[in-house]
């Protein structure tokens, strides 16, 4: 499996590296979450309360990722870097690159977004870690949105999220959820372009630690389905993680995104590939 080339996203893989002399790394493995579509810690189609990478109070952290998902009609590819201070600030930018199989053409939206940890810690408080994040989209290529009707090609989606780890929970092993609400505009995350209005959408995350370094779990995405044209189902996945150290991590997931731009039964396979800092 090949990835898209970026020179801009490999310079932060180089920047991460350097940074190894300096960097800090007092959080326990994993609890710095994956990379997801939109660049920002958490599972891979939805966000969680985390800050990315394994810096924590007065320390800086990251990730760097590459990640694709491959569908029958479509393929997205993702290169994304985060940069986190404190275990509560957390910036990240992405690009993500869909390409529309049955027409031969690739619609290009760049994420910038923003989160802040408000309270709670996702292990040694009874109240989850909430955060609240932005993530600003821009879809470069709006041939396909105007096609299914719309012309707006940037919006700034906002959310909250929760997230717990219950340390031996269920049968003595570590035990994740999140719970995330978004408002947001986007058609299919922004790749379809962005209604006028803002609605509210659920998101949620499940896991189990097999041991410290495999996690297995569940997401789920409730997608708003304005676009009068085409109808736009909620996303699913599965997934298994895999954490052998805090410097790398591999996601593997089998997604089930439903029907995008008017073609039915979008399912396939998704891999991320992450740096930790």
């Amino acid at each position: 499996m090949s990835f898209p080339y970026n020179q801009g996203h490999w310079l932060c893989v180089l920047a991460l590296l350097a940074a190894q002399v300096v960097h800090a790394d007092s959080k326990l493995l994993a609890t710095g979450g994956a990379s997801g579509i939109e660049g920002q810690a958490g599972g891979g189609i939805v966000p969680w309360a985390v800050i990315s990478g394994y810096g924590d109070f007065g320390e800086w952290g990251g990730a760097t990722a590459l990640t694709r998902v491959n569908l029958p009609d479509f393929q997205l590819d993702v290169s994304s870097f985060s940069i986190a201070f404190d275990n509560r600030f957390e910036f990240s930018a992405s690009r993500q690159e869909l390409e529309v199989k049955p027409l031969g053409l690739t619609i290009n939206q760049q994420v910038l977004a923003v989160k802040v940890r408000l309270g709670g810690d996702l292990i040694y408080t009874s109240l989850p870690q909430l955060s609240l994040g932005m993530q600003h989209k821009r879809n470069r290529d709006m041939a396909v949105p105007m096609a299914l009707g719309t012309d707006k090609d940037s919006s700034t989606d906002v959310y909250l999220a929760g997230s717990k780890l219950w340390l031996n929970g269920l049968m003595g092993r570590n035990v994740f959820a999140n719970l995330t609400l978004r408002l947001t505009e986007a058609h299919q995350a922004g790749l379809l372009g962005f209604a006028d209005g803002y609605q509210l959408q659920a998101e949620a995350s499940t896991g189990i630690f097999l041991n410290r370094h495999w996690i297995v779990g569940a997401e789920y995405r409730q997608k708003p389905d304005r676009l009068a044209s085409v109808n736009e189902d909620d996303w699913l996945d599965v997934f298994v993680g895999w954490f052998p150290s805090k410097r790398f991590s591999l996601v593997l997931a089998w997604s089930d995104l439903g029907d995008i731009a008017g073609l039915a039964d979008q399912d396939g396979l998704y891999l991320s590939l992450q740096l930790s800092q």
